[in-house]
């Protein structure tokens, strides 16, 4: 189990490991050895090692009300 405790953002930690297992499932090279463990764990240990970052996402374009 990946201890999240020592994170400075739990939530950024999650979001980046989501992202980075759809890429795994995709088909996706792992970045570290893999073993037994399911591509969840992989995508885990691969940000916890910073084998993977998260990316900034461009902002959005405000909405404009239809007059």
């Amino acid at each position: 189990m990946i201890d999240r405790s020592k994170l400075p953002n739990s939530f950024e930690f999650v979001v980046t490991a989501g992202a980075r297992t759809r890429q795994l499932l995709a088909g996706s090279t792992p970045r570290v050895t893999v073993g037994e463990h399911k591509k969840t764990t992989v995508a885990q240990q691969e940000v916890i090692t910073k084998q993977v970052e998260a990316m900034e996402r461009p902002a959005k374009a405000p909405v404009v009300p239809e007059e």
